[in-house]
């Protein structure tokens, strides 16, 4: 099955969306995108198939969003798109794009819906929460 991840090793939803993937199973391509940000038309694409807006896909915090006057609703998401693109840290991440759909993975169980591989055992993120039981099952 092939399973991207827009990846920031930094973070720790990106890093828990990972592991998620590689739990069932999965060896991902993995795409350090502040290294090697997608092109306009993937980020466009990925976000549209995860049925969000530009501005629901833009990181503010810990991000010159503020700075660039991106908190300005006279931007269209052309414009939009094109900061994200020069400068990915505005990405909200970590995107990831599998056959079965595309999803911003926050929270990081939010992948499961896109996953079809069955779960095996508990899982638990790295501040402890447990997000499948022993059985495999999402815990709510």
């Amino acid at each position: 099955m092939d399973v991207t991840i827009y990846h920031n090793p930094a973070c720790g939803t990106s890093r828990n969306t990972l592991a998620l993937i590689r739990a069932v199973g999965i060896d991902p391509v993995v795409i350090e995108y502040l290294q090697h940000p997608p092109t306009h038309e993937q980020l466009a694409t990925m976000i549209a198939d995860a049925g969000l807006t530009v501005r629901e896909a833009i990181r503010e915090k810990g991000t010159p969003y503020a700075e660039l006057g991106l908190d300005n609703p006279n931007l269209t998401d052309e414009q939009l798109l094109d900061a994200m693109i020069a400068t990915p840290i505005l990405i909200n991440r970590p995107f990831v794009v599998a056959p079965l759909g595309t999803r911003l993975a926050r929270p990081s169980e939010a992948v499961l819906d896109i996953l079809p591989a069955p779960f095996k055992g508990p899982f638990f993120k790295e501040d402890g929460e447990q997000v499948l039981d022993r059985e495999g099952k999402r815990i709510a």
